[in-house]
């Protein structure tokens, strides 16, 4: 999810209205030259775009008789328009899909089941709980492409100035070390997100969620998570401990201060450890600690599991569909995500792709120790869409303009209309 937050302000906004797509492009059936399958890629156009740009020149080598046709579409924009292209049967052949678009494209029928198809013929490689997470309904609908979920990322340098010599296992013990911090250091200890995605570790840490699928309850606003959100809210003030940041830019200002050395520890995730070894602190690799976020008043700890899948779109044509399908297979394969982790410094999604070399980036090896703490999603199609609420409350609540109790209170009424079938 997370990798679109800080890509967004980066990408320049293509004019997708001419870009042939393989559902309505019937060009190629014309003609006795290769299949021509659309891609639409999300990622970030600067720092990762180009390796995939690379491999998709490397299938095309691969496979003669395919070609790639490669549109890198601005993470913030791409759902609402492959929703738009689908539903007027003009969508790509081929989606970069955020892990929690999947249930919701399968739902609408949008995307090809792959269960049984040559892109998933690697099926047992995959870590199960992402195949899982790919599921809706009973049947895949995505190959995990890569993986990400959040950790404490820490200034290792700072903490030991201070005299910390590990990472906080509790909430408690981070708002400790940020003021042992200000007064060893003289800088802030700890800076927090008022982002919804940010805040979910705190839900995790209650043991509780925005929504309780199964018994399909809205919980946003139960005992648990109030309290989850008074120990998020009680991190944004205090010694060590950096006010909340409400304004638009609040992620690049968060970012800056954490790899320039202003701040000793942050929440985030792995699409920025390019950006973190680009910082002044971190002119030393070896300076970044990642640890599990903290954890909660029940002693669970972690953090959603986000990432994104491929997925072939359900209204191309047989031969598309059938290009695809190679295609997927190709780019999720252990050299390709080998390829794709050391150039991008992402995480694989199959085991057999942690090779030596991969893992000898400590920014790698850091959050694939975290990874088995990550929380996966539930299979709701809507599951996405519900930290919109939490994203318009929380920057009230953390800017002290809303209390809490208002705040989650209006995002339930929110959420309700969400998911009309869930029960208060």
């Amino acid at each position: 999810m997370r990798r679109g937050i800080a890509a967004t302000a980066l990408v320049a906004s293509i004019a997708l209205a001419a870009t042939a797509c393989g559902g309505s492009d019937s060009s190629d059936d014309k003609s006795a030259g290769p299949t021509t399958i659309t891609w639409w890629d999300t990622s970030n156009a600067t720092n990762e775009a180009p390796t995939y740009k690379a491999l998709a020149k490397e299938f095309e080598k691969a496979n003669p008789t395919i070609k790639v046709k490669y549109v890198n579409v601005p993470f913030d924009q791409a759902q609402n328009k492959f929703d738009t292209a689908a539903g007027a049967s003009g969508a790509p052949d081929v989606l970069r899909s955020e892990v929690g678009w999947t249930p919701a494209f399968a739902k609408k029928g949008y995307f090809l089941p792959l269960d049984g198809t040559a892109a998933l013929a690697d099926q047992a490689k995959f870590q199960p709980n992402l195949i899982e997470q790919a599921k809706y309904d009973g049947k895949t609908y995505g190959v995990p492409f890569v993986t990400d979920t959040l950790a404490l990322v820490y200034n290792k340098a700072l903490f030991e100035k201070a005299g910390i010599k590990e990472a906080p296992k509790t909430w408690g013990d981070l708002k400790t070390a940020a003021a042992t911090i200000k007064k060893k250091t003289g800088v802030d200890g700890y800076w927090g997100s008022t982002q919804a995605y940010y805040a979910q570790s705190f839900l995790y840490g209650e043991g509780t969620n925005t929504v309780d699928a199964t018994a399909k309850k809205i919980t946003v606003n139960s005992p648990e998570a109030k309290k989850a959100f008074g120990t998020w809210q009680g991190l944004f003030s205090g010694k060590g401990l950096h006010k909340a940041d409400t304004t638009a830019d609040a992620y690049a200002h968060i970012q800056d201060a954490f790899v320039n050395g202003k701040v000793a520890a942050i929440i985030q995730g792995p699409w920025e450890i390019t950006n973190f070894y680009k910082g002044s602190a971190f002119a030393d690799k070896a300076n970044l600690g990642i640890a599990t976020v903290p954890a909660g008043s029940t002693g669970k700890a972690g953090a959603p599991t986000g990432g994104h899948n491929l997925s072939v779109y359900a209204g191309s044509d047989k031969a598309h569909q059938e290009a695809s399908l190679k295609f997927l297979n190709f780019m999720t394969s252990a050299k390709s995500q080998s390829e794709i982790a050391l150039k991008n410094s992402t995480l694989p999604t199959r085991d057999d792709a942690y090779t030596a070399e991969v893992k000898a980036d400590p920014g790698i090896a850091g959050y694939q120790g975290v990874l088995p703490a990550a929380q996966p999603r539930p299979a709701l199609p809507e599951y996405g869409s519900l930290w919109g609420p939490l994203d318009t409350e929380l920057p009230k609540i953390a800017g002290g303009k809303e209390s809490l109790d208002k705040g989650l209170s209006n995002a339930e009424l929110a959420i309700a209309k969400l998911v009309p079938d869930f029960s208060k």
